[in-house]
């Protein structure tokens, strides 16, 4: 398969031709990133997940680029414009740009200015003033005046000719070339307000006047400047100096002095205003917003992944509340597996009668139910709560933790609650939630749309196809990298396998039902519509405890069992044993099992397997609490010293939640004592930080922090 496209992506990405081959023949028989990064490494010489999805992204590009030219080309042919010599120039095209600007002077066009003057004759003119030959040019125009042709002088006449040249200027693909990377290297973007929105467009005052270099701009600037220009507020314009533009374009059209160069020097002056630049602000638009686009996905991308594989609880029997103060505060209890056991609303913020109340139902809840964890969501009421219950007595084992409502209602109002609890409403669904997302947050956030989860930067202004399937690959990525219990997976996070998607988790949660927990991985191959292709690309990242084979709980493929059956009797010890002891893992020679179909990496992931099947790659859990003293913002003192959690990383620094009901900004500039480039290279989501109050702006509710230790 070594095509140009192999070789051109080899050295790309400074990869082999064979891992290049080896990926693109993995994917185009439909195999997943996780699966071909974990059981296909003797393919794809060990290319990790970010390796393999480059290469799917870069082929998608490149075969997208031989759709459209081989378009361009049946299309040139069928209108017989096409020449060996213009077939060889888009042949040779490396990308869309120079395919599209090889094209433009061939695409049918609507009608135009020079479209019109064509029309009229003037073409032979506008080639004698294209030369820019020293002769009587009036003479040689006045042949051209027509009134029945409605050029009724020799001003008329020079003006369709040079509504020509300036068509001709404008698809000139060297031309567009220079001013396209005019636009980049020397192009800015200039934000100014529309006169009458400066109130209603506050939030924008920062860019009511501003100005900076169009390519180094930073994503979030970008994109907020978008979002003012699409609620009217602001007006933008992107450039280079008109005279910079106009000194490139005299220097490859104008070539004389004469009478016909100055109709010439017209022509490009008009081509530059009325066409070129217009063309090229468009398309650097385009390009920027993709670029913005990209930095802003992928930084989203990262805070997902982040929540996604934070520390999970576990099992716990745990009492979740969420909190509120006029509707009180919705209780419900959960077994270790997550099942809802009794719920109840309680209203500890209102009278002393009602408090006390309160207090009695949580004791006797907690005693009910021997509650191990008591989970609090950080929303309206959230702190008051916390306080509550820590005030109450309880027995000092119990953990009282408090975590991000976000996306709860969300789900609370989805179809997927409404099948979860029928015959509860959306108050109970909400505090379900908020309690199993500290048991396991992949396992209950896999339920949400992750752009509901709060963590984005403009995730609304991005390219929402982009968006959605970055998502969803680190979405798929999470849950692979964790593995699935099949007897207790709900439905949405079956989705997520490797191989399988809405309809066969649909299947194996039915079959589940009907038949009762599968018993090993080979039963998966009695669900409907679950063939061979599918089981190959799912079945390793399905998890059995109590399986009858042992292998069943490990992420050992079914199809290195045998390798591994063998491994054991060689040593003269079952499979389970081979898992247990050390010491017989030691005698294994990896050596001896290689073969053509399983290699060295694989068998290196085997024995590294036995030693921990099915382990959890997820961090352990820690308790966290806030400053018991402090719980809204009028509490807050400059250079406070506070605990808190990351809630939100952006290109400009990192959002905290330290208990006030509002995050503080840790400007990108106070993340740490050296230099920062990049805030996710300091902080992650979910990270617990020592943060120092700044500042605190309590008309517009914004608080200042710093995670540096030396103050300057």
């Amino acid at each position: 398969m070594n095509s140009p496209h192999v070789t051109a992506i080899a050295k790309e990405l400074a990869l082999s031709p064979h891992q290049i081959e080896g990926t693109l023949e993995l994917l185009d028989n439909d195999a997943t990133v996780p699966f071909i990064a974990r059981y296909r490494k003797e393919a794809t010489g060990s290319l990790d997940e970010v390796a393999i999805t480059t290469i799917r992204e870069r082929i998608g590009q490149l075969r997208e680029l031989d759709k459209r030219r081989e378009a361009i080309l049946k299309s040139l042919t069928e209108r017989d414009l096409l020449t060996d010599e213009l077939k060889q120039k888009i042949i040779a095209a490396k990308n869309m740009t120079t395919l599209e600007d090889i094209y433009l002077p061939f695409r049918p066009k609507r009608r135009t200015k020079a479209t019109i003057a064509r029309e009229r004759g003037l073409e032979p003119l506008a080639e004698l003033v294209f030369t820019q030959d020293d002769i009587n040019l009036q003479i040689e125009a006045t042949a051209f005046v027509d009134p029945e042709k409605e050029i009724e002088t020799v001003e008329d006449a020079m003006a369709g000719a040079r509504d020509i040249v300036a068509e001709w200027v404008n698809e000139d693909a060297d031309a567009r070339a220079r001013i396209r990377e005019l636009f980049r290297s020397e192009g800015t973007i200039h934000s100014t307000v529309i006169p009458g929105k400066e109130e209603t467009g506050v939030k924008f005052s920062d860019y009511f006047d501003w100005e900076e270099a169009v390519m180094t701009a930073p994503s979030h600037r970008i994109l907020a400047m978008r979002r003012g220009e699409n609620e009217k507020v602001l007006s933008l314009r992107i450039g280079p100096s008109v005279e910079s533009a106009l000194g490139i374009l005299t220097d490859i059209f104008v070539i004389a002095e004469n009478a016909a160069s100055g109709q010439v020097r017209l022509a490009v002056e008009d081509s530059y205003k009325r066409l070129l630049a217009p063309a090229m602000e468009n398309e650097i638009r385009v390009e920027i917003k993709k670029v913005a686009d990209e930095e802003a996905i992928r930084v989203f991308a990262e805070n997902v992944r982040e929540l996604l594989m934070a520390a999970p609880l576990g099992q716990k029997r745990l009492l979740a509340i969420d909190p509120g103060f006029r509707t009180g505060c919705k209780v419900v209890c959960l077994d270790p597996q997550g099942k809802l056991l009794d719920n109840t609303t309680i209203f500890p913020h209102k009278s002393d009668r009602e408090r006390d109340d309160a207090a009695r139902d949580i004791k006797a809840l907690v005693e009910k139910f021997k509650t191990q964890v008591i989970v609090i969501g950080n929303g309206t009421a959230g702190r008051e709560t916390e306080t509550f219950i820590r005030e109450l007595g309880l027995p000092e084992h119990i953990v009282v933790e408090m975590v991000s409502e976000a996306g709860a209602s969300v789900y609370s109002a989805s179809d997927v609650a409404r099948e979860e609890f029928p015959n509860y409403d959306i108050t109970v669904r909400g505090a379900v939630s908020i309690g199993r997302r500290l048991m396991d947050p992949l396992a209950e956030l896999v339920k949400i749309d992750p752009k509901s989860i709060g963590v984005g930067q403009y995730q609304h202004d991005v390219d929402q196809g982009s968006l959605k399937n970055r998502l969803d690959d680190v979405v798929g990525s999470c849950v692979n990298a964790v593995g699935v219990e099949v007897n207790t997976a709900s439905k949405q996070l079956l989705t997520y396998v490797s191989g399988l998607g809405p309809q066969l988790a649909g299947n194996i949660v039915s079959y589940r039902d009907e038949h009762g927990p599968f018993k090993s991985r080979k039963i998966l191959k009695k669900v409907n519509r679950l063939g061979p292709k599918a089981f190959e690309q799912a079945a390793g990242f399905l998890r059995i405890s109590d399986a009858e084979d042992p292998l069943d709980s490990s992420a050992v493929h079914p199809e290195s069992y045998p390798v591994v059956y063998s491994m054991a009797e060689d040593i003269g010890c079952s499979v389970a044993d081979l898992m247990r002891d050390e010491s017989l893992r030691e005698k294994i020679n990896l050596r001896a099992y290689e073969n053509d179909t399983i290699g060295m990496p694989t068998l290196m992931d085997i024995k590294e397997e036995l030693a921990k099947p099915g382990r959890d790659p997820r961090a352990s859990y820690e308790a966290f609490s806030f400053d018991s003293s402090v719980k809204a913002i009028d509490d807050l003192e400059i250079d406070m010293v506070l605990p808190g959690v990351v809630t939100n990383v952006t290109a400009f620094g990192a959002f905290v939640d330290i208990g006030v009901h509002q995050d503080g900004l840790v400007h990108i500039s106070e993340l740490a004592d050296q230099f920062v480039k990049d805030p996710s290279e300091i902080v992650k989501v979910g990270q617990r930080v020592k943060v120092t109050v700044l500042n605190i702006d309590h008309d517009r509710s914004r608080i200042s922090l710093s995670m540096r230790e030396k103050k300057n």
